[in-house]
């Protein structure tokens, strides 16, 4: 595959964290571990966590406002908004529709890409594609997560791994050659020890027996075949 050429700048960044924090600490209350166990393993000392009524969307919408007003753009401006998420608010309309509504970007294309991992890197490219193309001026992409929500919190190798939060970035048509920015993806399979999994809640995995519905929603360890690319990404977030 050729190498693109950059031909999009960076323009505004932010983010949006919750308010709540969960130190590694507290974590070793309910679970065994400790602060110390984490942070060699994982170099994470604290997580945000939502509360049960701020959904993705919402704090997409936050992220988005702080890189909205750095880069100088209005919510007319924008034409596609790309939000990479794993934790939807709900499966239909869309959280980039919801998004798209709190900003009040009424010209611009809504879609999600749900990538677990690696939902921003491919967000971003999708999103440098649409303007190098000619289709959009200026691009939304936001990355946002509640796994709070879906975490099993008395797994003690994954609990102590993730939490809630958003960014986002705006994309507009190269200018100079100091900004520029491009991306380069592949993805290798490769057979790995370990990768994470949701047991449930697709259409294959529809599950009759309600009773364990909600656990088998949760994250959990499973062997199998992943992306090297996704769990680079993984360890990117997380070290």
């Amino acid at each position: 595959m050729k190498k693109p050429s950059p031909l999009v700048e960076i323009t505004g960044t932010g983010r949006f964290l919750p308010d709540d924090v969960v130190t590694n600490d507290d974590l070793a209350e309910r679970l065994d571990t400790s602060d110390e166990w984490i942070r060699t393993r994982t170099g994470i000392q604290e997580r945000r966590i939502a509360p049960d009524d701020m959904g993705a969307s919402y704090m997409g919408a936050a992220a988005a406002r702080k890189a909205m007003e750095q880069a100088g753009v209005e919510p007319g401006e924008v034409d596609v908004i790309i939000l990479a998420t794993a934790t939807p608010d709900r499966w239909l309309p869309s959280t980039a529709c919801d998004t798209q509504a709190l900003l009040g970007c009424s010209n611009a294309v809504a879609f999600d890409v749900i990538a677990a991992c690696t939902g921003f890197i491919y967000a971003m490219t999708v999103a440098e594609c649409y303007v190098a193309a000619g289709r959009a001026e200026v691009a939304l992409v936001i990355a946002t997560e509640k796994m709070s929500s879906i975490v099993d919190w008395e797994d003690r190798s994954t609990s102590v791994l993730f939490g809630d939060g958003a960014g986002a970035v705006y994309y507009g048509r190269q200018t100079d050659l100091v900004e520029e920015f491009s991306l380069h993806i592949w993805v290798p399979m490769e057979i790995l020890l370990t990768s994470y999994i949701v047991l449930g809640g697709g259409l294959l995995s529809r599950l009759a027996n309600r009773s364990w519905m909600r656990k088998a929603t949760l994250f959990g360890w499973r062997a199998g075949r992943y992306s090297s690319m996704q769990f680079v990404a993984w360890q990117i977030l997380v070290m």
